[in-house]
């Protein structure tokens, strides 16, 4: 089972999307129409997405990086 993390490619605004998209394996285009016609009913979907914007940790940068 694929994490959920934001990645760095790929996203519009916050890779909501993106990541929802890579987890359930489609398109991220496709996740974005749906969140849009999703958009059209009433319900609370654009602070379902702030949240997961929020929850949603950032991909890790796949080059080897040093700490210190």
């Amino acid at each position: 089972m694929a994490a959920l993390a934001r990645p760095r490619d790929g996203r519009m605004i916050g890779g909501v999307c993106a990541a929802l998209a890579q987890r359930f394996g489609t398109s991220a285009g496709t996740m974005r129409v749906i969140f849009l016609v999703s958009c059209l009913l009433p319900g609370p979907q654009f602070l379902v997405y702030l949240a997961l914007w929020m929850l949603f940790p950032e991909e890790r940068s796949s080059s080897a990086s040093t700490t210190w």
